[in-house]
């Protein structure tokens, strides 16, 4: 089988099998399509370690980082790793190959006062001039930052999705994994306050709106990148970055709950990670803001 119709075979079975997200299945396809174009039009039984040595040798010259060596040898050790299994090819070249660790960087995170400070001038703009954009805007900054949810999992939101009486949100997350995730009394009320207000005047403006919860301008279900552009204006100035996206609001909410005491299984939960060590990130992040307050604070620090 020639390599890039294995590649293709493998992110099928990704896709339709393994049922991952079609962000990680992109992924995948983008780093072994990498693969494919360094080595060539070869078999994939011609594929062995030299060749890719000199795959990830050639990203290093193009100046790739470490966190991106790392990721791509990964997506050939499971490429390789599912060939072997399915009988394609009889032994693993991959067994071997040794990437660069990924360097660790902690998170960008707000404070809880930076936080506070920042959505409750939100709601009284929003609740004073009544704009139905304004109201949706507060409505998923709470609740980005209420339940911690991945703005996938926000865009996806259906009406019938939301316990707002009871304060919960069902969503799916990667690998199609439903759960249920708490939110807090504001959160609720900006929801309440943008269904009741606001939601109407936006689905007048579409045949479209369906039963999603957070719809765009033109009436239509919102996407990412709206989410992305809303958060990057609000919360950019407040973290001293114009790069920042709807992941630093999952960021503070998961460190904030460990800040105040919440199992880190529980934040697990609710954040919906697979394993446990994504989680401890969030540890790390609680640590050095607790070292830093230490040296600021302590007379002999």
């Amino acid at each position: 089988m020639q390599l890039a119709a294995a590649v293709q075979a493998f992110t099928e079975y990704l896709e339709r099998v393994r049922r991952l997200s079609a962000a990680t299945v992109r992924a995948y396809r983008s780093d072994l399509r990498d693969l494919t174009a360094s080595a060539g039009d070869i078999t994939i039984g011609d594929v062995d370690l030299d060749v890719l040595r000199d795959w990830l040798w050639k990203a290093t010259q193009r100046g790739d980082a470490r966190s991106t060596l790392a990721r791509r040898a990964a997506a050939a050790r499971s490429f390789f790793t599912w060939a072997t299994e399915h009988e394609i090819i009889a032994h693993d070249p991959s067994l071997r190959l040794i990437a660069p660790k990924r360097g660790r960087t902690l998170p960008v995170v707000a404070s809880k006062d930076a936080m506070s400070s920042l959505l409750e001038q939100h709601r009284s703009r929003a609740t004073a001039g009544g704009d139905p954009l304004a109201l949706r805007d507060h409505a998923i900054l709470e609740t980005l930052y209420g339940s911690g949810i991945r703005v996938s999992e926000l865009c996806g939101l259906d009406i019938d999705d939301l316990d707002v009486d009871r304060r919960t949100a069902r969503v799916l997350g990667k690998g199609a994994k439903e759960r249920v995730v708490p939110f807090g009394v504001p959160a609720r009320e900006a929801l309440n306050a943008y269904l009741r207000r606001a939601r109407p005047a936006l689905v007048a403006r579409s045949d479209a709106s369906g039963a999603a919860v957070f719809l765009g301008s033109r009436g239509g279900r919102i996407g990412p990148r709206a989410v992305y552009s809303l958060v990057a204006e609000v919360l950019g100035p407040l973290v001293g970055s114009e790069t920042v996206g709807p992941h630093v609001l999952r960021h503070t909410a998961a460190t904030h709950l460990l800040d105040g005491g919440a199992d880190l299984r529980a934040v697990q939960e609710i954040l919906g990670h697979a394993s446990l060590g994504t989680t401890q990130i969030y540890t790390h992040v609680s640590a050095e803001r607790l070292t830093a307050t230490y040296r600021l604070a302590h007379p002999r620090a």
